[in-house]
């Protein structure tokens, strides 16, 4: 009998519950825990340069009000380590920028990165201009890396100019996305657990499922008997330690 399947995990912004998200610290702590994927956000600076980071504003990782998208990336001074959740125990905290955090994961072949660019970013700077910026940096680290975005558009205008891997994070689970879906045939299709039907397998298609928001390795091990190959995680320490998908670490000396 063949054995059960085992997800990859995806370390949600890094190891997201225990350091500030987005960080290097934060990467590098789902690496040392064996993280095999992460996941990070992209966020493109006035000066057209791209910085780790999911919101548009540093109001909430920072305690800055300071709109990212207006700014310059050599003014970006502030700390981001998150005060409301972790007060001032990982300060100071810098933002890393794209072209940092690539560079780092060289020492880590064997990881692959999912690279969501923000829709802010899109609509601020326009969708001709981020793509393309962000193309060639990303093509220099395909190995390594997969485009991921909720937008469509972007993902199209990645798709006819590109051969980098693509996933694409739907809105709502729906016929509607779904033909879209089929239409882009992305690499992966990307999705929250709870906007699918209970204890139904995902639409099959030439792309692989990855789920996100899930913390419960059980829940984890139930998906992927449904099918779906990788689950985005915000605690892959502990997701890492059960015993079945400890198997998916990869150990690094």
């Amino acid at each position: 009998m063949p054995s059960p399947p085992i997800p990859r995990l995806v370390a949600h912004r890094g190891y997201l519950k225990r350091y500030p998200e987005n960080t290097w610290r934060s990467l590098l702590a789902a690496l040392e825990a064996g993280a095999c994927w992460l996941e990070f956000d992209l966020q493109m600076c006035a000066d057209h340069q791209f910085v780790l980071l999911h919101d548009a504003d540093l109001r909430r990782t920072a305690g800055v009000n300071l709109n990212v998208l207006a700014t310059n990336s050599d003014q970006l001074g502030a700390s981001v380590h998150e005060p409301q959740r972790f007060g001032e125990r990982f300060a100071p905290t810098p933002i890393i920028t794209l072209a940092q955090a690539l560079e780092r994961l060289q020492r880590w072949p064997d990881t692959r990165a999912m690279v969501e660019i923000k829709s802010e970013s899109l609509a601020h700077h326009g969708r001709d201009v981020v793509m393309q910026r962000l193309l060639p940096q990303l093509e220099k680290h395909a190995r390594q890396c997969v485009l991921i975005s909720y937008d469509l558009p972007a993902l199209t205008w990645a798709r006819q100019r590109s051969e980098l891997p693509l996933g694409w994070v739907l809105e709502h689970y729906d016929e509607a996305q779904l033909a879209q879906a089929h239409q882009l045939a992305p690499d992966y299709l990307i999705c929250n657990e709870r906007k699918l039907p209970p204890r139904q397998p995902p639409r099959p298609g030439p792309w692989q499922w990855m789920l996100y928001d899930i913390v419960d390795p059980q829940q984890a091990l139930d998906w992927a008997e449904q099918g779906v190959a990788l689950i985005e995680t915000a605690d892959i320490g502990a997701m890492l330690r059960h015993p079945r998908l400890a198997r998916a670490t990869c150990r690094r000396a």
